[in-house]
């Protein structure tokens, strides 16, 4: 049986990257997943990728309106959701994120993102897991709430001011919606995970920040992993499987590190 067998899964920014090999690995274990992505053609392929009874949702993350057709759609096609990924976000709008180069529209853009986009998620998320009651009434309730965050979050990040503090504040919210939810019994578990350097398309997006040489940027960057090697973004998607499982039913409010040993120097 599937780690996540039967489980109904909402993945958002799940047409490229970490949310699409997320979506992918939570499918192959045997959840009904959901690819809820701003971008109509990634998530489309993203959904066929994936078949079976998968599903493709157009989302914007931003938009309050959005999360709550989302988790109506959900329940429509699958039923009250089991697990949450809040993995959409983006690194910049601009090619530089110094704080003497960030204009107040690029800092408001990534904020929108990447913390209103995890508030709204999380606090639509929450209700749709509760929407029988939840376990605090009596019902079935519950479900596994995880939230992408970054190394970024953990350390300075002098050259992406705006996306530091953003992901700065996911990992904080995470542990307060943990907390929230665990004093209320309704048993549902939040964490955050928290990638280094990733082959994706954001990885390269971050070596190429300022006009650098993204190939001589990955090299140096790798230079700092004490694993010497990058992640993949089926390492992460393999720690969100984790953590959306029961294996991790004792887990919440925790922040789990994908990023080779560069943190713990």
């Amino acid at each position: 049986m599937g780690r996540v067998e039967g489980k109904v899964a909402v993945v958002s920014g799940a047409g490229t990257g970490i949310g699409r090999a997320a979506a992918k690995r939570l499918a192959e274990e045997g959840a009904l997943v959901t690819v809820a992505e701003f971008d109509a053609e990634t998530g489309r392929e993203a959904a066929a990728e994936l078949g079976g009874d998968a599903k493709f949702i157009q989302h914007d993350v931003r938009e309050e309106a959005s999360w709550q057709s989302l988790f109506a759609a959900v329940a429509s096609n699958h039923g009250r959701p089991d697990i949450l990924v809040n993995n959409a976000g983006i690194l910049a709008t601009e090619n530089d994120q110094e704080l003497a180069l960030t204009d107040l529209a690029q800092w408001r853009a990534v904020q929108q993102v990447n913390v209103e986009g995890v508030f709204l998620g999380c606090k639509y998320g929450v209700a749709a897991m509760c929407a029988d009651g939840g376990r605090a009434k009596g019902g079935d309730g519950g479900g596994a709430i995880v939230n992408m965050s970054s190394i970024a979050g953990l350390i300075a990040t002098a050259h992406l001011v705006a996306y530091g503090a953003s992901k700065g504040a996911v990992r904080q919210m995470t542990k307060s919606v943990a907390i929230d939810c665990a004093k209320k019994g309704l048993g549902i578990r939040c964490n955050s995970v928290h990638p280094g350097v990733i082959v994706t398309n954001m990885g390269d997006q971050v070596m190429g920040m300022g006009n650098g040489n993204v190939d001589a940027n990955w090299e140096a960057r790798l230079s700092l992993v004490p694993m010497g090697e990058p992640g993949q973004a089926v390492d992460v998607a393999n720690c969100i499987l984790f953590l959306a499982s029961d294996e991790a039913r004792h887990i919440t409010g925790a922040e789990l590190v994908v990023d080779g040993g560069m943190t713990a120097i």
